[in-house]
C-alpha cells in the first residue's frame, strides 16, 4: 500500500486520496523503480533494477522500442520524448510519478467521463471508472490515443465508489438476494438508460460527426 501522506503531498488534486489508492491499486506498482516493458502484446522479461539509475537505464534501453511503464503509477515513459537522452530521474522518483500519474490519469478519467457524456448516476460511475483503469493501461479509449488527445478539463469528476474484489464476490454469491434488491441490477432491468451499456451506436446514422 502506497503511504497515505505521499498520495496527499504528491497526488493530483483533482482525485481524491481513495481514487488514488484503487488507481494504483488495480494499474500501478508498490515500487517506485517498477519497469515494465511490453512489445505488442507481449511482456519482455527485464531484470528488475534495484537503484535508480538501473531503472533509468532500462527505460532509456526500450523507449522508442518498446511499450515502457514506470513506478508507482506506471507512467508511460516515452510520452513527449523524442529522444532517450530527454528522459529525467523524476520517473523513478516516488512523488514525482504519483503527481504526473495522477495527473495524467485524471486527464484520461476526464476523456472517458465526456465520452459517457458526465454520467452522475451511482450505477454508471464504477463503470465508467473500470474503462478509465483500462484506458490507461491500454493507452486507447473508443479509438483515441488518451495520453495525447485534448484535456477537457472543463468535465468535473464526480468521485465513485469503485466496488471492491470482495464486495463484487459478494453480489456473486448471492448475498443481495439473487440480484433483486442490487438496485444497479434493478435500474439496469427496468431502464436501459442506466444499463451501463459501453457500446457508442450513434454513429450509425444518427449524427453526424
Amino acid at each position: 500500500m502506497v503511504d497515505a501522506a505521499l498520495i496527499q503531498q504528491c497526488a493530483d488534486r483533482a482525485l481524491k486520496p481513495a481514487i488514488v489508492e484503487t488507481f494504483i491499486e488495480r494499474a500501478g506498482s508498490q515500487d517506485p523503480l517498477a519497469v515494465t516493458v511490453r512489445s505488442g502484446n507481449r511482456v519482455v522479461l527485464v531484470p528488475k533494477p534495484t537503484t535508480p539509475d538501473e531503472a533509468m537505464d532500462l527505460i532509456r534501453q526500450h523507449v522508442g522500442r518498446n511499450i515502457v511503464r514506470v513506478g508507482i503509477t506506471q507512467y508511460p515513459a516515452g510520452l513527449g520524448v523524442v529522444e532517450a537522452g530527454e528522459l529525467k530521474p523524476d520517473l523513478v522518483d516516488a512523488c514525482a510519478n504519483l503527481r504526473m500519474g495522477t495527473a495524467l490519469f485524471a486527464k484520461v478519467y476526464r476523456i472517458v467521463t465526456k465520452w459517457y457524456g458526465n454520467p452522475t448516476d451511482k450505477e454508471v460511475l464504477p463503470q465508467v471508472f473500470d474503462d478509465a483503469i483500462i484506458a490507461w493501461q491500454t493507452g486507447y479509449f473508443e479509438g483515441t490515443a488518451v495520453f495525447r488527445a485534448p484535456d477537457p478539463a472543463e468535465v468535473k469528476l464526480v468521485e465513485p465508489t469503485p466496488a471492491r474484489e470482495g464486495e463484487t464476490a459478494e453480489r456473486v454469491d448471492g448475498k443481495t438476494e439473487a440480484g433483486d434488491s442490487d438496485p444497479a441490477r434493478k435500474a439496469a432491468s427496468t431502464d436501459p438508460n442506466k444499463a451501463g451499456i459501453r457500446i457508442d451506436l450513434s454513429g450509425i446514422g444518427a449524427r453526424e460527426k
